[in-house]
């Protein structure tokens, strides 16, 4: 493979004196380039629809959401499974993340683990079954470990997402939707940590936070299904149960406290005066939805 040509290691002519550039002048670089990255991801929005869509309809029907990939791609997509359980009291087998060279790679460098194919594979035959989906990002849209881990999803009847920043990827046969923002080169040839991990970060957070609201996690825009488990959590979860109830502060952590930490219960308690079982069964019955368990008599 020519890697000269993979859009992520051209050389950007703008930056061609980066290293005699005074830093003033290398922030304003950076400035220009970090402009594009918004209006790209904008384009491709019609294929991030599609994903969502994907994603939602599958873990209606008991599936769930992989990321996968390789060095800051693949942190980028252990960040986002992480951030699911507390923001949206998911379980973590609900989102999860693998990342070449397994948890070592996390925090330090493990560059050779990208091109293991085979450990990819085997990750997915351990993990994905069918109804799954598998999300593949790599900014290059040349990496072994994700063409690995999209190729054994799909035997195993998985549906696939390819996030890569070269919309030539030879990956993309392995994929039902990809997502590929057109960037340009990086300021420093190939460090993909850059625009593309920008773009990526961007892309991913549309990905999980929309599908999650499509699940009922949030009601208007707030975080009714986070886990109270920090002192902040807490008393964010008071805070949003005070607003919609109307409660005065001992009051609401009384409610919360009766609710078990349960935003959503409490404010149902709270609001129909109905006791912690009867709340809980009506969220159910509107699979979580808070807004169509407020409005059914």
């Amino acid at each position: 493979m020519d890697y000269s040509r993979l859009p992520t290691e051209m050389q950007n002519p703008k930056a061609r004196s980066l290293d005699v550039l005074p830093i003033r002048k290398v922030l304003e670089l950076f400035n220009q380039e970090d402009r594009r990255i918004a209006p790209a991801v904008k384009k491709v929005e019609p294929a991030i629809v599609r994903a969502i869509q994907l994603i939602v309809s599958a873990i209606k029907k008991g599936g769930r959401l992989f990321f996968v990939g390789a060095g800051t791609s693949g942190r980028l997509g252990v960040l986002e499974a992480a951030e699911c359980p507390p923001t949206f009291n998911t379980s973590p087998s609900l989102v999860q993340s693998v990342i070449a060279g397994g948890k070592r790679a996390v925090f330090r460098s493990q560059e050779g683990a990208e091109d293991r194919h085979l450990e990819a594979q085997r990750e997915m035959r351990k993990r994905v079954r069918k109804g799954d989906v598998v999300v593949g990002i790599t900014a290059s849209g040349v990496t072994p470990f994700v063409r690995g881990a999209l190729r054994e999803a799909k035997r195993r009847g998985a549906r696939t997402v390819l996030v890569a920043c070269n919309f030539s990827s030879p990956l993309r046969r392995q994929a039902d939707v990809l997502i590929a923002p057109r960037l340009g080169p990086e300021i420093i040839a190939g460090s993909t940590r850059l625009k593309a991990a920008t773009a990526t970060k961007l892309i991913l957070n549309r990905l999980s936070v929309v599908s999650m609201v499509q699940l009922g996690k949030v009601y208007g825009n707030w975080m009714v299904d986070l886990q109270p488990k920090s002192k902040k959590l807490r008393e964010r979860g008071i805070r949003i149960l005070k607003h919609f109830t109307g409660l005065s502060g001992k009051k609401a952590i009384a409610l919360f406290k009766k609710a078990k930490g349960r935003v959503k219960v409490a404010i149902l308690m709270g609001r129909k005066n109905i006791s912690y079982g009867k709340a809980s069964r009506e969220l159910k019955k509107v699979n979580g939805f808070l807004g169509n368990a407020l409005a059914s008599p």
